[in-house]
């Protein structure tokens, strides 16, 4: 019996590829889980968030009459943009394939969608007037323990902030903690030769990405340690697939879309580390 595509297939074959890429995006995004997330709705594709200054109280005398104190917020405003990833996918190599095709389109594109938003939020670590470190050292774990001391100066909870860097710098900082990896009579050293994993320095959660970009030099990245609020995401339209079908060219248009914006929310709620990490491949 000839294979044939009807309206039951394509729509088997978009229910695969969504489930997919929807399940992979949540899990692939790093970076959309460590800070500020906002919905552009009700027209419009750009969003004002306001930012508050820091006010202080006074002591007041008893009978005394309270001075006003003005609040004025700045606004920060993220526009967003469209990205998207587009295959075609024929019916003979639907079905002909061992795998299940769809499920690893799914996959693909919801890698792709994670990775571009990633990118977009590391490359604001450039923005951070506040730096640290050096582009000829090597991460230390003195640099962390400076900028988690620059954060605390702003009275800001250290347990909501993060530290993401390259798996190349990641190797230097574990390298450092173990003794060249020999070993430490430390529990952070003892975790980190058994899972390769450092959880938690100076308070700050540590995270890798290999999507954070090389500076110029090989082996020269930045690091950015920064609180919650100090990057905003804004979704107008989260990951959207859909699937065309081209009958004269037996085959599906595959495109999966996503409509966000990014930006610095407090530039004083970042520190950018420059580094150099000791692994020079690219």
């Amino acid at each position: 019996m000839a294979n044939e595509t009807t309206a039951a297939t394509v729509s088997e074959l978009y229910t695969a590829i969504i489930a997919e890429a929807q399940f992979v995006i949540q899990e692939q995004s790093l970076m959309r889980n460590l800070v500020k997330n906002y919905t552009i709705s009700g027209g419009g594709k750009a969003i004002q968030v306001p930012i508050y200054p820091a006010i202080s109280a006074a002591a007041v005398a008893d009978a005394t009459d309270l001075g006003n104190t003005a609040i004025n917020p700045t606004e920060v405003t993220i526009t967003a943009s469209e990205v998207g990833v587009m295959t075609t996918l024929t019916d003979m190599a639907r079905n002909s394939a061992s795998r299940n095709v769809a499920a690893d389109i799914g996959q693909l594109f919801g890698k792709a969608i994670a990775k571009k938003i990633d990118v977009d939020l590391l490359a604001l670590f450039d923005g951070f007037s506040q730096t640290a470190g050096s582009a000829s050292a090597v991460l230390a774990p003195a640099a962390i323990f400076n900028a988690a001391a620059v954060l605390r100066s702003l009275g800001l909870p250290v347990n909501e902030c993060y530290a993401v860097m390259h798996p190349h710098v990641a190797y230097d900082l574990k390298s450092g903690m173990t003794n060249t990896f020999a070993g430490l009579d430390t529990e952070t050293s003892n975790e980190a030769l058994r899972s390769g994993y450092i959880g938690q320095l100076a308070g700050i959660q540590l995270f890798e990405s290999a999507n954070m970009a090389n500076t110029g030099t090989v082996g020269d990245y930045k690091v950015g340690i920064f609180h919650k609020d100090a990057l905003g995401l804004a979704m107008m339209q989260d990951l959207k697939i859909e699937i065309q079908r081209d009958a004269s060219l037996r085959a599906d248009e595959i495109v999966a879309t996503a409509v966000y914006g990014v930006a610095e929310l407090h530039d004083s709620y970042g520190v950018e580390l420059h580094v150099d990490s000791s692994i020079v491949s690219p």
